[in-house]
């Protein structure tokens, strides 16, 4: 039976580090739901897949899975079941030994060892490859097995790290939307982790993004898009992302290179200084006969968009990449100076935590 997992205040500290791996995470995943942890290298996503899984003790909080408090609970008797990045199959076993492999050290009966194994190859079109070993496989198909053996376990909860990350551009596309589509259909709660944004748009129900061992938001893909809480998520979700840029405060909104961005006065007075950092997304900037005045670098002409990247300075003084996305125009001269004008912006403190401001 699936059920809900919750984070509680939950710290890891590794021994010989001052630094937490992951700090005061507050997380509840409801029951059924596909959750996916996203954020750069480093920033404690695996690390929390892992003190889910009991893999790493954890140094403060707690972890529940339904009602069950699991923090001191062996992995092997927390009920869930884990597909890697490297699918960790054995090589001399067939895929349905593999498959069956955890059932048998569960003294599961035959019958329905044999008939868990086949539910599941139909699920995810293995039947036909029941007999073979992994190396006449391709990766895949590989990633197929990994993900049935642990589907035949039928456990609480499914955790997943990088599980497509060995398999090639095209094949990740259409394997993610079969991973998303096979969840819905099992309706088992599930833990995903990720660097890749736009996986983690395109999968999750709710994505919650990590920085630095800290929860950052989580929220749907959408409301991630749309409002983000600080500049870090708006510039991390999104591509190409979001151009960040430091204005001035001034009359009727805040000023970048001569153009004043209209923002509301309501927003503004919540600044703590005399400058806010914009975002705008590059679906929002446009070419225009008045604007912020950019140099343009490089023009990607990509048929249906063309993206227009060039620089331009902040009200700091510092030089400022833009990208600008459009569509039937004359793509601009590299080198050229062109005037860009924003749709939409997001306004950020420039300091701390850089939080929204609305």
């Amino acid at each position: 039976m699936t059920q809900r997992v919750t984070y509680e205040d939950v710290s890891l500290v590794y021994p010989g580090s001052t630094t937490p791996a992951v700090s005061h995470l507050d997380l509840e995943i409801g029951e059924g739901e596909f959750l996916v942890l996203v954020g750069p290298s480093g920033c404690g996503k695996s690390t929390s897949l892992r003190m889910l899984a009991g893999l790493e003790p954890i140094s403060a909080g707690r972890i529940l899975i339904g009602d069950r408090d699991v923090t001191n609970v062996p992995a092997k008797d927390r009920d869930i079941a884990m597909v890697f990045q490297n699918y960790a199959l054995y090589p001399h076993m067939s895929v349905a030994e593999n498959m069956a492999f955890a059932l048998k050290i569960q003294k599961v009966s035959k019958d329905e060892i044999k008939r868990r194994v086949q539910e599941a190859a139909a699920i995810l079109d293995l039947t036909e490859y029941l007999e073979r070993k992994p190396k006449a496989l391709s990766g895949g198909q590989r990633q197929r097995v990994a993900m049935g053996r642990a589907i035949v376990r039928e456990p609480e909860v499914f955790l997943m790290d990088e599980p497509l990350s060995n398999l090639d551009a095209k094949l990740r596309v259409q394997t993610r939307s079969q991973i998303a589509a096979l969840q819905r259909r099992l309706g088992t709660t599930t833990v995903y982790v990720t660097h890749d944004q736009v996986e983690a748009m395109t999968m999750g129900d709710r994505v919650a993004v990590l920085k630095d061992g800290i929860l950052q938001q989580c929220a749907s893909p959408r409301e991630l898009y749309d409002e983000p809480d600080n500049a870090f998520v708006g510039t991390f979700i999104g591509s190409p992302s979001m151009n960040i840029a430091t204005g001035n405060i001034v009359e009727g909104g805040a000023e970048l290179r001569g153009y004043t961005i209209p923002i509301e006065r309501s927003i503004l007075d919540q600044a703590s200084g005399s400058t806010v950092l914009v975002g705008i997304r590059p679906e929002n900037l446009h070419l225009a006969d008045e604007g912020i005045e950019m140099t343009v670098t490089v023009v990607e002409e990509l048929g249906a968009d063309t993206y227009v990247y060039g620089v331009t300075t902040g009200a700091d003084g510092a030089t400022i990449d833009l990208i600008a996305r459009d569509r039937g125009f004359t793509a601009p001269r590299i080198g050229s100076t062109v005037h860009v004008r924003p749709e939409r912006a997001y306004v950020f403190e420039p300091t701390g935590a850089q939080k929204r401001l609305h």
